[in-house]
């Protein structure tokens, strides 16, 4: 489906017989108990997972947009709240890479599964246009920096070992002139401000964080001075936006899967049938297979398109994350009204795909945003005109 190598199927292999072994047994009781799916993020680590798009230089797979999207995809079936968790963790990677030689050391710790990471962009006073902090560096000597800021829905937050945080450049004169830094969790200045309870995606601790007085040196800068958007954009906005697609496309697949299993093995005893003998049954099944197909077609041919260099590409990234997110929300939907009452409960696993995957389309940049992104795009506007 991805097209993949023998190297890349390998490594999707892999990570399919984990989600299956160890990521899909605990998805149930995460969901139930909103907590953060450790064992499953453990297993990743043991397997040397968190270094998937880690470069082989600093003892990690060195893999792309590509195999990640195969990898996310798998994951997604078994647990989506692990697999976002996921997403973020090789959105920050990317950033890391980015950011030169004064990062290997923790480049080395994800390879060797010890440190997962994640992203701190959006801001209480911004919300979803996580482009735009509210908040600004105050400069100390010797080019170290003070921050104080209200983050809000920080995957991982209190869990992972590393934050890619946003702020405005101490020297900033408007809001696009931001910076990225590397905050650590034994860092002081920060704590998580308030618990998390979703509707869905009830396992990736994604709570506020407030960042008061977080000291950092010039060590920690992940972009050069008031270019953090250059990075965002340029460097880990393609990993955060197909990443969120494969995701979708995964919640899709279990969706279609939990479906067809329910329509065939539910029996009609007084037809002697099963629901399958239903054509207006059916025929909801068959529309969730080709919503499902036509996502993974659009994801994939948005990766042909990127490691293409083709000038389609910032347009199709710019699509990906809302046709895979609407997409899982008609796909669900759709296997709601197909299971029928069974579905309302959670034995069949239809429930908690359907409130994951709401999760995506509400996600900065949420898709009525995308949407103003690609309308203005395709007018030949500035997207942040």
């Amino acid at each position: 489906m991805y097209r993949l190598n023998e190297e890349q199927q390998s490594i999707v292999d892999k990570a399919a017989a984990l989600a299956e072994a160890s990521i899909a047994p605990h998805a149930v009781a995460v969901d139930a108990a909103g907590r953060f799916p450790r064992a499953s993020i453990d297993a990743l680590a043991e397997a040397g997972f968190l270094g998937l798009n880690v470069s082989t230089e600093h003892g990690g797979m060195g893999q792309g947009l590509r195999t990640a999207c195969a990898v996310l995809d798998v994951i997604a079936n078994a647990c989506p709240s692990t697999a976002m968790i996921y997403k973020m963790h090789l959105s920050a990677i990317a950033a890391y890479e980015a950011a030169g030689s004064d990062l290997a050391p923790y480049l080395q710790a994800a390879a060797a599964g010890k440190h997962l990471t994640t992203l701190a962009w959006s801001e209480k006073g911004s919300r979803s246009h996580f482009w735009a902090p509210v908040s600004q560096a105050e400069a100390l000597d010797g080019g170290a920096v003070r921050i104080s800021a209200e983050k809000s829905w920080v995957t991982s937050a209190g869990e992972a070992q590393g934050y890619c945080i946003s702020t405005r450049w101490a020297e900033a004169t408007n809001p696009t002139e931001s910076m990225l830094y590397l905050m650590l969790a034994d860092d002081a200045g920060q704590e998580v401000a308030a618990p998390w309870n979703g509707i869905g995606m009830r396992g990736n601790a994604s709570s506020p964080m407030q960042l008061d007085g977080l000291t950092l040196d010039a060590s920690r800068a992940m972009s050069p001075p008031g270019k953090g958007l250059d990075v965002m954009l340029g460097v880990v906005l393609p990993w955060f936006q197909l990443g969120n697609a494969a995701i979708s496309i995964g919640i899709c697949e279990a969706t279609v899967a939990a479906t067809q299993k329910h329509l065939t093995g539910s029996p009609m005893q007084h037809l002697d049938e099963t629901l399958a003998s239903f054509p207006t049954l059916r025929a909801r099944l068959a529309r969730m297979r080709i919503a499902t197909d036509m996502a993974r077609a659009h994801l994939v041919a948005t990766l042909d398109a990127a490691e293409a260099g083709a000038e389609t590409a910032q347009l199709l990234v710019l699509e990906s994350k809302t046709v895979g997110a609407e997409s899982a929300l008609r796909v669900t939907d759709m296997g709601m009204r197909a299971c029928g009452g069974a579905a309302f409960s959670k034995h069949l696993g239809v429930e908690r795909l359907f409130r994951d995957a709401r999760a995506a389309s509400v996600m900065a940049p949420t898709s009525d945003v995308a949407c103003e992104f690609i309308g203005r795009a395709l007018c030949g506007m500035e997207l942040l005109g």
